[in-house]
């Protein structure tokens, strides 16, 4: 399994360890990761709600200091990329960078990031939970020490597979989330989830057949099907009074998460709606100052389908407007 994935990601199979998912590999790199007192971690008001937790736990507990890189996904890359950089510092022993954001889709350019944090000394961990599948993602290129992702989003592997990439230089100073059942030296093997004790196997032996089948298919073809069903639906829902989309998509990273909201409507409303009076799931998203509702359709997606959604979303605007 783990020779079939590394040649996805681009890494060595000795720098895999397999769990659960990207909250338990980011969890092993966030508490496993050696930090004192006044060490200075980044992170983003977007990252995912757990990580970000997770950060702030070793903040209350042993006094690491969390930093907010602030900035707003409808920024160009450029603005991005200073936001980070404007919060770097000597102190800086952790970057924390989520590679796509849940809320919106919108990519950062993580390898650009992780260049000026390699020769500032500080780790970085990118939480590729939504990337790793979806488009091409090398690890050895985006140059992190620690690669996160969750197996059962874009690659359809059973849920409750994960996959932790540790870069080899780093495995031997990060400590295991849970103890390691066999002696050491264990390597990258004391982060498998087996260390929890009973796992379930027939889970984790649905990986290689997924591997193999998307591996058979390609990241690029995926990259460029999702990308052009995300541009598909979106320009046909531009008609729709007070239409207001939240992810860039004339970019080349663009992929299948997008987030939009209607002017003036509720979007929990129209969510309930979509689904109640038309069987359409959309995921309603609400962070900061934005709220709106995720589409994000996979390669086995039909263009009759989206134009279902298009139509539904239309008359259910048509319907709120109308009410008095």
């Amino acid at each position: 399994m783990k020779a079939e994935l590394a040649g996805l990601i681009d890494c060595d199979p000795g720098e895999i360890a397999l769990n659960r998912n990207s909250t338990e590999g980011l969890c092993t790199a966030v508490f496993g990761i050696p930090l004192a007192a006044g060490d200075q971690v980044v992170i983003s008001p977007w990252d995912y709600p757990s990580v970000r937790a997770a950060w702030l736990r070793r903040q209350e507990r042993e006094g690491v200091e969390v930093v907010t890189a602030d900035c707003d996904l409808m920024d160009g890359d450029d603005e991005i990329y200073e936001a980070y950089a404007a919060v770097l510092t000597p102190r800086t022993r952790v970057l924390q960078i989520t590679h796509m954001s849940h809320w919106t889709g919108r990519v950062v350019r993580a390898r650009r990031l992780c260049r000026p944090a390699r020769d500032n000394g500080t780790v970085t961990v990118v939480d590729g939970a939504q990337t790793f599948a979806q488009m091409p993602v090398s690890f050895r290129d985006l140059g992190c020490d620690f690669f996160v992702t969750s197996l059962h989003k874009w690659m359809g592997a059973p849920v409750g597979n994960g996959m932790l990439v540790v870069r080899e230089g780093v495995i031997d100073r990060t400590w295991p989330l849970p103890a390691p059942f066999g002696p050491p030296p264990l390597r990258v093997d004391k982060f498998d989830h087996w260390n929890l004790g009973t796992y379930n196997s027939v889970l984790q032996a649905g990986i290689l057949p997924a591997a193999r089948f998307h591996g058979e298919i390609g990241a690029e073809a995926v990259h460029a099907r999702v990308r052009e069903l995300t541009r598909y639906w979106v320009e046909r829902v531009r008609g729709i009074p007070g239409f207001t989309l939240h992810t860039p998509v004339d970019t080349d990273i663009l992929g299948a998460v997008s987030l939009f909201s209607i002017d003036g409507l509720d979007s929990g409303t129209v969510e309930e709606q979509l689904r109640d009076e038309h069987r359409i799931q959309v995921k309603y998203r609400e962070v900061r100052q934005l709220s709106g509702m995720r589409v994000s359709p996979h390669i086995y997606m039909r263009e009759s389908e989206l134009d279902r959604f298009v139509e539904a979303l239309a008359e259910v605007v048509d319907k709120q407007r109308a009410r008095p």
